[in-house]
């Protein structure tokens, strides 16, 4: 399963984006109108986060998301064959403070969320910057699917570390320098070790994880912010936000994320992942 699913893929990566860009549109209709792929997630998500949004405004929201989605899907396959110059030209970063950081001997923790298309902002950081570019990821129980999809980010150059086994994972990085990347807005497993704070106008669980982390080996955070430019073209801008964690009380970096994240999403909605169950756990706090 996992050669054909490869050799699909490369197949229809080959294709043109603007072709591409068609057969995004075809799959709106398939997973919007037709399949109505998690409509239901998606209208309780955007009701909960705009309660001041008319019906037609978040039916107009919910469309404009999913041709974003399909956009992403076809924009993620042409990850397997998009050159260095065409992903140049397609998406923008000034990676000034990444390069200083490396200059400076430091590690970098880098915080994004759930933005279309943060797989292009992987891609494009790796080919501009010379840390070891180490990417968390949560393993598919489909171990086909699961190859397949480790397939796409290990051949760019980046190495994965399984969410579920990150102490491990990170143990041989200790003492290295590098880079990694972490998608801070993951619905955490276990509501109980976790932050809360007000997101999108409910108290929202965050995974203690990356401010650990960024805390135990003082490691500065930069966050980034991906805005969709137009279609095709994405825009990215990176913040040293947290130049030594430790100096800042317990629970400031999340927040700060959350904050930051929630400004993104408030100002470019269609580009944040709504088809995800953000909300599984309730807060029990007073």
């Amino acid at each position: 399963m996992y050669y054909l699913l490869l050799i699909f893929a490369y197949a229809i990566s080959l294709l043109p984006l603007w072709l591409l860009y068609g057969v995004s549109d075809v799959l709106y209709l398939v997973v919007y109108h037709i399949a109505g792929y998690r409509r239901a997630v998606v209208h309780a998500n955007l009701v909960q986060a705009f309660p001041d949004k008319s019906p037609r405004e978040i039916k107009r929201l919910t469309r404009k998301y999913y041709r974003n989605l399909t956009d992403m899907m076809v924009e993620t396959i042409k990850l397997l064959t998009i050159s260095p110059k065409q992903l140049r030209r397609r998406f923008d970063c000034d990676l000034t403070v990444l390069q200083q950081l490396y200059e400076q001997g430091k590690s970098c923790q880098l915080h994004l969320g759930h933005n279309f298309n943060w797989e292009w902002a992987n891609l494009f950081c790796i080919q501009g910057v010379r840390f070891p570019f180490l990417v968390v990821y949560m393993p598919i129980t489909n171990k086909a699917v699961d190859r397949f999809f480790r397939h796409f980010r290990e051949r760019s150059g980046s190495t994965l570390l399984p969410a579920n086994d990150i102490r491990n994972a990170m143990a041989p990085w200790l003492h290295k320098q590098y880079l990694i990347a972490l998608v801070a807005d993951q619905n955490p497993g276990d509501p109980r070790r976790c932050y809360w704070f007000p997101f999108l106008n409910k108290m929202t669980a965050f995974y203690k994880g990356p401010e650990m982390s960024a805390r135990r080996n003082n490691i500065p955070v930069v966050f980034a912010d991906i805005r969709k430019v137009k279609r095709g073209y994405y825009k990215a801008k990176l913040s040293l936000v947290f130049e030594n964690p430790l100096e800042v009380p317990e629970g400031k970096i999340t927040e700060a994320f959350v904050q930051f994240l929630e400004k993104n999403i408030r100002e470019q909605p269609e580009v944040w992942v709504w088809s995800h169950k953000r909300w599984k756990h309730e807060w029990k706090g007073n």
